[in-house]
């Protein structure tokens, strides 16, 4: 199962180095809800993750596409930085 960590408003995912797992979801100023990350293949070659477009629209469906591919790569924690209402 995958976290899925809120972070405040401001405040920046941990950097775990080069050598860690990671995905975070960001909301852009017009609200749509960007993913990136980073993990390691089973024979420990490097794959990225970018969201895609359809996916991008409401943060359900951003979070829906992350934890698949979380748990296809063995990613820990999905951070999430959603901007205040009225920002």
């Amino acid at each position: 199962m995958v976290n899925i960590v809120y972070l405040l408003p401001g405040e920046a995912m941990p950097d775990h180095g080069d050598d860690m797992r990671w995905l975070i979801i960001e909301e852009s100023d017009d609200r749509q809800f960007f993913g990136t990350g980073g993990s390691f293949k089973a024979n420990g070659d490097w794959v990225g993750y970018v969201s895609l477009a359809e996916n991008d629209g409401s943060l359900e469906a951003a979070l829906a596409a992350a934890q698949n591919w979380a748990a296809k790569y063995d990613v820990p924690t999905i951070w999430v930085q959603i901007k205040p209402p009225g920002s």
